[in-house]
């Protein structure tokens, strides 16, 4: 009787923890139907991202993938039943859901930092999804002294109050870049004179080697894949954390924390103020 018991309070708890991953957003953080989100872009709103019924197709539709590829808001095709799970009616076969982040462009950024006499560190994600892992790392990377985060507009889990929640609201704190090509980024930190670095496993380099005193760009890519080939052949200097456990990777948020702790440490930065 007692391991039946058991057996129900686990699947209750994992049924409630889906649920709660699982929640819809609040309907004050969308924008409803095709006129609608068109005049949100118009107005220079933040777009998190675009939910369009997959098949759906007219001139709104073509305007918002325009204005959509411009601001840089990413357009997810779903099921008609994705978006009746939003509980909305009148949807048109398109909800955006406001973001909870102001997106700085780039070279805003840099500019800023340099104008500050500031040396310049960031962090560019790529293909990392997880929004816990997303919090995690905005947290260690608000603590320890980055500049902004750089992230793809395809290919990165929403930044929504889950992420903000997970970071202890760091996410709010610091400036995240969305851009739409991480290697046009590169090309633009390559100009401002900013060195981009890569984490790897395997590299012959470890990251204490590595000079993060100076203007620093840090690629991290998700767990599964790593860093997309291309980016990495960007990249300047590949390194790898020293590890004394045979084991595949780490996570990629505590990879981020260790990495930041020693570019603060180099810096100079790592002690409270």
């Amino acid at each position: 009787m007692f391991y039946k018991l058991q057996r129900y309070y686990t699947y209750f708890c994992i049924v409630k923890e889906f649920r709660h991953q699982h929640k819809r957003p609040k309907k004050n953080t969308l924008v409803i139907g095709r006129t609608a989100i068109i005049a949100a872009m118009k107005e220079g709103k933040q777009l998190d991202r675009i939910y369009m019924q997959t098949a759906v197709h007219g001139e709104t539709i073509d305007e918002i993938r325009i204005l959509a590829e411009r601001y840089m808001i990413p357009i997810n095709k779903v099921p008609v039943e994705k978006l009746n799970n939003f509980n909305v009616s009148n949807h048109e076969g398109c909800i955006a859901q406001i973001s909870k982040i102001q997106y700085q462009d780039l070279q805003d950024v840099i500019s800023f930092v340099v104008e500050k006499g500031e040396v310049p560190l960031f962090i560019i994600l790529d293909g990392v999804t997880d929004i816990r892992n997303i919090g995690a790392i905005a947290r260690s990377a608000f603590c320890f002294g980055v500049n902004a985060i750089i992230i793809p507009d395809k290919g990165v889990g929403s930044l929504n109050e889950d992420a903000i929640l997970t970071s202890a609201g760091a996410l709010e704190q610091i400036a995240v870049c969305r851009v739409n090509s991480l290697m046009k980024a590169v090309d633009d930190l390559h100009l401002n004179g900013i060195k981009v670095f890569a984490s790897v496993m395997g590299a012959t380099t470890k990251s204490y080697e590595c000079n993060f005193a100076e203007p620093s760009a840090i690629v991290m890519g998700a767990e599964e894949k790593g860093i997309y080939p291309a980016l990495m052949k960007v990249c300047d200097e590949k390194f790898a954390i020293p590890m004394t456990g045979d084991f595949d990777s780490l996570n990629v948020s505590v990879a981020t924390g260790i990495i930041l702790y020693e570019a603060a440490k180099q810096r100079g930065t790592s002690q409270n103020q």
